[in-house]
C-alpha cells in the first residue's frame, strides 16, 4: 500500500507536553489564548486509513500564549473509539452518527467556551478539554439530529455558528445552526442529487451560500476499495445555492464546472452576491486528490436579477487555505491571506505526480496577503525547504481596524527539524516576525486551525 504520509506529512509518534517555550522576538501581550491546529497523524502507516490524506487519525496541536509568554505546547490524538482502544483506553462516552465514528482530523474550533475537533463526511465532532484531551463525541446536548461538518462559519453579528453537513447515505445536505450557547437552534434539509461532497460554505448578511459541485459519492470506486470513494462526475451540474437566513427556499444558480474546497469570504452587494474562493478546474478525478489542475483565487458574482453568475480571477498563483479577518465574515472586506509556494505548487497541482511523491514543502514555503481593494499582493517567503500552514488573522484588540493585528501560522523549520509558531504583523507582512515561538517537535503538515482567545479573567 502506498501512503501520502511521507516527508513533511510523515506522522509523529508521541504526544508531548512542553512548558515555557523559547521565543525569538516579543509575543504581543494582548495575545491571550490558544493557537490550535488539526491534521491527520496516522497511528499505523500499514492501516487502510493511511492510504488517503483525508483519513488518518486526527491530532490536534496547540500553543498557549499569555501575557507575552508561550506557556505550553501540546499535541494529542483525537480519541475516537478505535483510537482509544489502540491506546488501551476505554472509549469516551457520547453518541456517534449512524455508527460512523472518525478521529476528527480536519479543523479545530472554539465555540461557547468549548473546543471541538471537526471532520469531513457526516461524522460528529469530538469535544476536547482546554488542554486538548478528548472528552468524547458530541451532539451538542442531544440537539444535533445527524452528522456534522468539517467547516463552520461564525456569524459575527448574531454569534450563531453555521455549518452544512453531508453524508453519503443522505439524499440531502443539512444546514445546522448552533446558538451562542452551543446548542442546535435550527436545521434545514436541502435536497440534492448524487450525494455530493461539500467541504465548506459561506455566509452573507442575507444568505447561507451552499456549493453543489461535481464531486459525488461513487459506488464504483467504493466497490474497487477506494479509501474515499468520491469522484469527479461530469453528469452532475455545478451550481451555487443561496439559502435565505430568515427562511425560504434555496435559490440555485448554475456555474461553470469546478471544485471549491475553501471560501475566503462572501458578502451582499445590492442585487448581487460576491463570493471569493479558491477554485479548481476539477478535483477528485478518478477518485484521486492530486489530479484536476491548479487552485487559483477567483471571484464569483451572482446577479440575482438576471440569475447569471460571472467569474473573474483575483490571483492566478496556485494557493490554498484562504483566510480573512473573521470579524468581517459576511461583510465587504479588503484583506485576505493564503498559503502558496510558487515553484512547489506548480508541480503538485499540475497532476504530474502521485500523492505519495509530494515534496516536503507540499503546502508551500510562503504566505500571500491580498489587498483586494487595490488588486495587489504581498508575499512573505520562508526558508527554502520550509513548509508553512494555513495563516490565521488575529485582531490586535477589540475594535481594531481590519488590518490592525497579526497573522499566525505554523512553519516547519528544516534546519532544526522542528516547527515554529510564527507571529507576523499584518501591517508589516514581509518584515521580520514580531515573534517566533520555537516548538520542541515537528508538527506534520495538516489542515485547519483557529485562534481561540481566552475569556476575560481566565
Amino acid at each position: 500500500m502506498t501512503t501520502p504520509y511521507r516527508g513533511g506529512f510523515a506522522p509523529v509518534s508521541e504526544e508531548i507536553t512542553a512548558f515555557d517555550l523559547p521565543v525569538t522576538g516579543r509575543i504581543p501581550a494582548e495575545l491571550n489564548g490558544r493557537y490550535l491546529r488539526n491534521g491527520p497523524n496516522p497511528l499505523n502507516l500499514d492501516d487502510p486509513s493511511a492510504a488517503h490524506l483525508f483519513l488518518g487519525e486526527g491530532m490536534v496541536h496547540g500553543v498557549r500564549l499569555r501575557d507575552g509568554r508561550a506557556e505550553w505546547y501540546r499535541n494529542r490524538w483525537v480519541r475516537n473509539a478505535a483510537t482509544a482502544r489502540r491506546f488501551g483506553e476505554e472509549p469516551r462516552p457520547g453518541p456517534v452518527h449512524d455508527d460512523f465514528d472518525l478521529a476528527a482530523n480536519t479543523h479545530v474550533i472554539g465555540h461557547a467556551g468549548r473546543t471541538f475537533a471537526t471532520v469531513e463526511a457526516g461524522a460528529r465532532p469530538y469535544e476536547l478539554t482546554y488542554e486538548l484531551d478528548t472528552v468524547g463525541p458530541c451532539d451538542f446536548g442531544g440537539t444535533l439530529p445527524g452528522g456534522y461538518a468539517a467547516h463552520t462559519k461564525l456569524d459575527p453579528h448574531t454569534g450563531e455558528l453555521h455549518a452544512i453537513a453531508y453524508y453519503f447515505g443522505w439524499d440531502h445536505h443539512q444546514h445546522v445552526v448552533l446558538d451562542p450557547q452551543g446548542r442546535v437552534s435550527r436545521t434545514v434539509d436541502i435536497p440534492v442529487a448524487d450525494a455530493p461532497m461539500v467541504h465548506d460554505l459561506a455566509l452573507t448578511q442575507r444568505y447561507v451560500v451552499i456549493y453543489d459541485l461535481p464531486v459525488t459519492f461513487s459506488m464504483d470506486h467504493a466497490a474497487k476499495g477506494a479509501p474515499l470513494p468520491y469522484s469527479w462526475n461530469d453528469d452532475h451540474p455545478a451550481r451555487i445555492g443561496l439559502l435565505p437566513k430568515d427562511g425560504g427556499e434555496v435559490r440555485w444558480l448554475e456555474v461553470e464546472p469546478c471544485w471549491i474546497f475553501h471560501t475566503l469570504n462572501a458578502y451582499d452587494d445590492g442585487d448581487q452576491v460576491v463570493i471569493d474562493a479558491v477554485r479548481y478546474p476539477k478535483r477528485f478525478v478518478d477518485a484521486r486528490l492530486d489530479l484536476g489542475g491548479m487552485p487559483t483565487l477567483d471571484r464569483f458574482t451572482l446577479d440575482l436579477a438576471s440569475g447569471k453568475v460571472s467569474e473573474s480571477r483575483l490571483d492566478d498563483r496556485a494557493q490554498e487555505f484562504p483566510r480573512a479577518d473573521e470579524r468581517l465574515t459576511s461583510l465587504p472586506y479588503r484583506y485576505g491571506y493564503a498559503a502558496t509556494a510558487d515553484d512547489y505548487l506548480d508541480v503538485i497541482f499540475a497532476g504530474d505526480t502521485e500523492m505519495e511523491d509530494l515534496p516536503d514543502a507540499a503546502f508551500g514555503n510562503a504566505l500571500i496577503k491580498h489587498d483586494l481593494l487595490r488588486g495587489v499582493q504581498e508575499t512573505r517567503t520562508f526558508a527554502r525547504g520550509a513548509a508553512v500552514g494555513e495563516p490565521v488573522f488575529v485582531a490586535a484588540r477589540a475594535g481594531a481596524a481590519e488590518d490592525d493585528g497579526y497573522v499566525v501560522a505554523f512553519v516547519n523549520d528544516p534546519g532544526r527539524g522542528a516547527t515554529d509558531l510564527v507571529i507576523l504583523s499584518a501591517q508589516d507582512f514581509t518584515g521580520e516576525p514580531v515573534a517566533t515561538v520555537h516548538l520542541p517537535a515537528r508538527v506534520p503538515l495538516g489542515f485547519h486551525g483557529s485562534w481561540v482567545a481566552d475569556a476575560e479573567g481566565s
